[in-house]
């Protein structure tokens, strides 16, 4: 990989001085582990669209579906000027070729869920979204966004993680022209990754490939993208990714010997009864792919989706 994932993120997350109270955030992991292998791109709504540090605190009120963004102590309303940074910053990320977002989680302004929203008699409800998540993800639909609270999940976080890596390699393919002998290539890499989230959609995205001659290309490219961040979106549970494991062993059912047969299925059955984490019957089906000079499983994104180093599937 010669370059790096972008990433936007709450500025505070990072360690920047830019809350309400002067303070920040800082999310070790954020920046001593995966910050190492994705490019940052810090974003503070309310520092961007002109408030100071320190600033009187906020937060949303009224209709969750529609809220005010409100000073506590002032009620200053400030929902305007925010939304219009946030359509305004949004558009400007675009240049930026994000793969994700992290957001702060619980923020009036970049939550996106969760968050409390007053009622006119001051009562809370966890209800809302912050109006930049909002006006971010309205913009960019099909683009991987966390809280990063969520991201202490060793799932979720293993999820958000792969599909930035996915998107990027994906944007690789588009930035280098998206010939349709490209599209067949990454479809084809990527088929074991999206049948451990959802088997229908790997039909459903061969069918979008098969039907790209002759249509426009930034039509299939569009369609393709979006189909593949759904379907990566969903959860790739345990039987999932065991029906996965057990699809690989399949191709080396006529080299294996007994002994080598009976401990990945003996592997794979302790993976599928929580008594080891993914990694191992990953790192050993790995290994027969290269022992066996399996050419197919190679170049399968299920087997490296992301650095090795990252270690998300220790966890899961």
């Amino acid at each position: 990989m010669t370059d790096k994932p972008g990433i936007g993120v709450s500025s505070c997350l990072l360690g920047n001085n830019v809350r309400f109270d002067g303070g920040h955030k800082m999310d070790r992991y954020l920046t001593d582990t995966l910050g190492r292998y994705v490019r940052w791109v810090p974003v503070c709504p309310e520092v961007e669209c002109g408030l100071g540090v320190p600033r009187e605190s906020m937060r949303l009120v009224g209709d969750p579906a529609s809220p005010r963004l409100v000073t506590v102590r002032s009620k200053t309303d400030l929902t305007e000027r925010m939304q219009r940074w946030a359509s305004r910053r949004s558009a400007e990320l675009e240049a930026e070729d994000l793969c994700g977002f992290i957001f702060k989680s619980r923020s009036p302004s970049s939550g996106l869920r969760g968050v409390k929203v007053y009622d006119e008699k001051g009562n809370p409800g966890r209800r809302g979204q912050g109006m930049f998540g909002r006006a971010f993800t309205e913009r960019f639909p099909s683009l991987p966004v966390e809280d990063e609270g969520r991201l202490n999940d060793p799932g979720l976080r293993e999820n958000f993680i792969e599909r930035v890596f996915v998107l990027w390699r994906w944007h690789q393919l588009v930035k280098q022209g998206g010939s349709l002998d490209a599209i067949v290539r990454f479809h084809t890499e990527c088929k074991l990754l999206v049948m451990a989230h959802s088997p229908a959609a790997v039909s459903m995205l061969g069918r979008i490939v098969a039907a790209a001659h002759g249509r426009p290309r930034r039509d299939v490219l569009a369609e393709y993208e979006h189909g593949l961040m759904d379907a990566l979106a969903l959860e790739a549970t345990v039987k999932k990714n065991v029906n996965v494991l057990q699809h690989i062993m399949g191709y080396f059912k006529k080299v294996l010997s007994a002994d080598e047969k009976a401990e990945l299925i003996e592997v794979i059955a302790q993976y599928h009864q929580g008594l080891v984490p993914l990694i191992v019957p990953i790192v050993l089906l790995r290994h027969n792919a290269r022992k066996h000079q399996e050419p197919y499983l190679g170049r399968q994104l299920y087997l490296n989706p992301y650095p090795a180093e990252l270690m998300l599937r220790n966890h899961v």
